[in-house]
């Protein structure tokens, strides 16, 4: 009796200088975003360009990249760097009544990445607009508000209902955000390094050198 063939595990991925500088370079997009400051609405959360950052991260890095990217910025506020919006940073932040939308942007980058490349498969307009909308709107509110309500002393209802007024915002960025990936996956694939196209056990599909062609003799 043969025994069944025992499956190939999937190759573990391991960070490289490559990771870890599109890390830095996303981090470092979002923190841009924010220079131009934010609008302030109700005295509270302000409106600003950086969740923009936050669903490319996701969706050009993929789940775990993309989150990584989103607490690697978040450290370097911690520290005392003015990253945030109109430059501000430090510990404080973290107490704030933002400090939930800041923690929803790790794991909105990383819903994101889930959601765009679902299967490991390429991704397309309508799944990437999806991961957009659930991953950067929907989880960093799941996050945000919360914390919000917490903070100002507001009932979650009514905190709930002054947050409406990001939606329209945040779906324009939404829209923007995969009309530029959609512009890249046909474009630049490259950008979307180890983010699909592998098979199971394999290394991804645009990392595979072709096979040599050998010349005929006639």
């Amino acid at each position: 009796m043969t025994s069944p063939t025992p499956s190939v595990p999937p190759a573990r991925r391991r960070l490289d200088a490559t990771d870890l500088a599109r890390v830095a370079v996303f981090a470092a997009i979002v923190a841009v975003l924010g220079l131009p400051g934010g609008l302030s609405v109700f005295g509270s959360v302000p409106i600003t360009a950086q969740t923009l950052g936050v669903m490319l991260a996701g969706a050009i890095l993929g789940p775990w990249l993309g989150a990584l990217s989103m607490a690697v910025l978040l450290a370097l506020v911690a520290v005392g760097l003015p990253l945030l919006s109109g430059g501000t940073g430090g510990i404080g932040v973290f107490v704030g009544p933002s400090a939930g939308y800041l923690f929803g942007w790790v794991a909105g980058a990383l819903v994101i990445g889930l959601i765009v490349h679902a299967g490991n498969r390429r991704p397309v307009w309508w799944r990437t607009l999806l991961g957009m909308v659930v991953g950067g709107i929907l989880v960093v509110y799941a996050f945000g508000v919360p914390v919000q309500a917490l903070v100002t002393r507001l009932p979650l209802d009514t905190t709930a209902a002054l947050s409406l007024v990001f939606i329209p915002g945040d779906l324009v960025k939404a829209v923007l955000a995969t009309a530029i990936v959609m512009t890249l996956v046909r474009a630049y694939p490259r950008a979307f390094r180890r983010t699909w196209g592998a098979a199971r056990g394999a290394a991804p599909v645009e990392e595979v050198a072709p096979e040599p062609v050998e010349p005929r003799v006639p």
